[in-house]
């Protein structure tokens, strides 16, 4: 939870806080976090802080009866630490990448599998990972079980309206802005219409290419790249877009995907990894990314949304995403580890 702005900010900010709602005293949580986060969990568990010492000696590794590594870089390494492992994998994204080079995934397997080996029970955050985590490392399969992501029900404060406030219909969309999440295809959707679309996240040097297909599609002046936002901003552009539009072609799960369905928003997914499993049958999808193509998915899409009034399948099919439904399957878990001693 060091970057505000990151997936594994979100994760842990929804499950930590579910986990002290549905943990009914049963456990004595300790929660092990960087000291430069923004959110302490109103401090309600205990803290342990992470310092650089502790890779080479965890003082505290005798105290846990259950370590849950939330994600795969397990800044505490499994080795360090006592009692029964849970790891939860979010995703090894680096294998569907076409410019990964083949050595640095070999890498990145060994490094997870090493990992995996030390604990009791490995969790996905969707069956598309588990998948891919049989596919490359079948030996865990014993060990490996799928609990999907929560999502946070946002909501719009009174009043509160983002520092740019777009003047006409718009599409939304958020994340990091790198090669595989495709926000440079989304320009094209702009093409013969009065939409403007709204782009948040951290930028990076992909930044360029997205303003290139902007330019090649004639609505430079109808693009707006926010950078990162604020969770309001997040709210407010959710509510108020006409649609989000999503077409990462590498997602684990897709937090953002569920949050914009929380509020009855149409969603366009690219028909990739995760995403189709998160979205199920009431998000539209882009089973390649030709421009005609995705606006013909696009226009279909909308008029359906409308004339079908679709708002409601969407707000309900959010609903099977909530963390406490989350953390009471991981509530379960660590029991089903303390019971096989």
């Amino acid at each position: 939870m060091k970057n505000p702005n990151s997936g594994y900010f979100t994760y842990g900010k929804g499950l930590g806080d579910a986990l002290i709602r549905q943990n009914n005293n049963r456990f004595k949580l300790t929660y092990y976090m960087f000291k430069n986060t923004i959110y302490f969990f109103n401090k309600l568990v205990d803290i342990i802080f992470l310092y650089r010492f502790h890779a080479l000696f965890f003082p505290f590794y005798n105290r846990f009866d259950v370590v849950h590594f939330t994600d795969q870089t397990c800044r505490l390494k499994p080795y360090r630490v006592n009692g029964k492992k849970i790891m939860t994998i979010h995703d090894i994204n680096k294998v569907h990448l076409s410019f990964s080079k083949p050595h640095k995934i070999k890498k990145h397997l060994n490094k997870i599998r090493r990992y995996m080996a030390l604990c009791d029970r490995v969790v996905t955050i969707s069956q598309f990972v588990a998948d891919d985590i049989l596919r490359f490392i079948p030996e865990i399969k014993d060990k490996l079980s799928v609990i999907y992501n929560g999502a946070d029900e946002l909501k719009v404060p009174i009043g509160h309206v983002p520092a740019y406030q777009p003047q006409k219909p718009f599409l939304f969309t958020i994340g990091l802005l790198s090669v595989q999440k495709g926000f440079h295809y989304i320009p094209s959707l702009l093409e013969g219409n009065n939409y403007e679309l709204v782009i948040a996240g951290i930028e990076t040097p992909h930044k360029s290419r997205i303003i290139e297909e902007a330019v090649k599609y004639g609505c430079l002046d109808r693009l707006t790249i926010t950078g990162p936002v604020s969770d309001d901003d997040k709210a407010w552009y959710y509510k108020n877009c006409s649609a989000f539009v999503f077409p990462s072609i590498a997602e684990g799960f897709g937090l953002p995907v569920i949050e914009a369905m929380y509020f009855g928003k149409p969603v366009f997914l690219a028909k990739f990894t995760s995403l189709p499993e998160v979205g199920g049958d009431v998000a539209y999808y882009f089973d390649n990314f030709e421009p005609a193509y995705m606006q013909t998915v696009f226009a279909d899409g909308m008029n359906d949304y409308t004339i079908n009034n679709r708002a409601t399948a969407i707000i309900e099919h959010a609903h099977k995403f909530s963390w406490d439904k989350t953390v009471r399957q991981y509530i379960q878990l660590y029991e089903d580890c303390l019971a096989q001693q």
